[in-house]
């Protein structure tokens, strides 16, 4: 389910769209980025979401994004804060 959620977000265009979807749909597309960057989870609930194999980098603050990578994570955090989601 969360693989399914995760791809619906991705075909999403930046912008007022991501206000429809709930927390946990915004946590998953963040870490989602992370993930695909080689991020190492730390959390329970992200290593279940999304589980370790071929992480490379411990850090989030060592994880390579590219620009648009940092922008969609931004939007993303934005709408969480601005929604109320939990960290």
């Amino acid at each position: 389910m969360l693989r399914l959620t995760v791809l619906a977000l991705a075909t999403l265009a930046a912008g007022p769209a991501l206000a429809q979807f709930p927390c946990d749909e915004l946590w998953a597309e963040r870490n989602a980025v992370y993930k695909e960057a080689g991020y190492c989870f730390r959390t329970p609930r992200a290593i279940k979401a999304f589980g370790n194999a071929g992480c490379r980098y411990d850090e989030l603050a060592d994880v390579p994004l590219s620009a648009r990578d940092r922008a969609k994570v931004a939007e993303i955090q934005r709408e969480e804060r601005r929604a109320g989601c939990q960290p």
